[in-house]
């Protein structure tokens, strides 16, 4: 079974997945800038038409406390649009946290993902279907991020549910991995963030080695690397059999992203990346498992 915001389903109902994405998100406490604001509910309704149009029928979304998670609206969206959608419990990394939560360690952060996980996000009924985006800095893991990840690795342990991770321009997913594996989380319950970003096959190429799953989920930020760089090194991993472990999206978080402001949109991986594929000899099989079955089996919930 996957948790979205309205309720369990089944695997065989998730469909076509964007499997990183943020539809309600407010990064402007850090980063100052209003285009990192999303919050005009009727227009993510319009965007998500354009994803749903696409064949689109799930989405995971990553936006977690700290970051301008919005349960409630998340749960309207999935109602009035069609598409499924599972939300998170975690905090993002340093600078993100919260500030109640800023000197916490990994039984503070476990503690409170768990409760959350059991009892529901906040006051509401509507509950977490995925641990994450839990985060790591740029080629470093600073002492609250250590806590923070361990803490998620110790609340997906106990609940089944998956851990999905951000590395901050694809460096330190092996690590990532690493400490999730000392606490002893199941590979099928791992993925690893942003791995499109890292410029370094060969870092990518041992997480993919030890068994989880990767996000190619930046697809169409060519400001921080073109997409021509990820289409080569995706067919590489196809070629190399890990197909199966890929997850796809675009990772949008502002508002130039949006249609309504002649960005690209939620629809960008199904409108383009995938056409690319398939222009390059990619079969219907492994398109499938990238977009279908991949996503289906990461973010089902695993017996404990």
């Amino acid at each position: 079974m996957i948790q979205t915001v309205l309720g369990k389903i089944e695997k065989g109902a998730f469909g076509i997945c964007a499997a990183h994405e943020h539809l309600s998100i407010d990064l402007s406490r850090i980063k100052g800038d209003p285009d990192t604001i999303l919050d005009d509910e009727v227009g993510m309704l319009s965007e998500l038409s354009f994803f749903y149009e696409a064949k689109g029928k799930s989405m995971v979304e990553l936006t977690n406390d700290g970051m301008g998670r919005d349960v409630n609206r998340l749960k309207r969206l999935s109602e009035q649009s069609g598409v499924h959608i599972v939300t998170c419990t975690g905090f993002y990394k340093d600078p993100f946290i919260p500030e109640f939560a800023a000197d916490w360690g990994r039984d503070e952060f476990a503690t409170h993902f768990l409760k959350e996980i059991k009892e529901g996000i906040e006051t509401t009924d509507i509950y977490p279907g995925v641990i994450g985006e839990v985060g790591t800095s740029v080629n470093e893991i600073k002492p609250i991020e250590k806590e923070l990840i361990l803490g998620a690795g110790h609340a997906a342990r106990e609940s089944g549910l998956p851990v999905s991770t951000h590395t901050s321009l694809g460096t330190l997913g092996s690590k990532q991995v690493e400490m999730l594996f000392g606490l002893g989380v199941d590979k099928e319950q791992i993925i690893i963030g942003h791995q499109d970003l890292n410029p370094n096959k060969e870092e990518v190429l041992d997480v993919l080695q030890s068994g989880v799953y990767i996000g190619f989920d930046t697809i169409g930020k060519n400001n921080y690397r073109p997409n021509e760089e990820r289409l080569a090194f995706l067919l590489d991993f196809i070629e190399l059999g890990y197909h199966k472990q890929v997850l796809l999206s675009a990772d949008l978080t502002r508002k130039s992203h949006w249609h309504k402001h002649d960005g690209p949109g939620y629809d960008l991986v199904l409108r383009d990346f995938i056409p690319e594929l398939r222009k390059r000899g990619v079969s219907e099989e492994v398109i499938m498992d990238l977009l279908i079955n991949n996503p289906a089996n990461a973010f089902a919930i695993k017996e404990m």
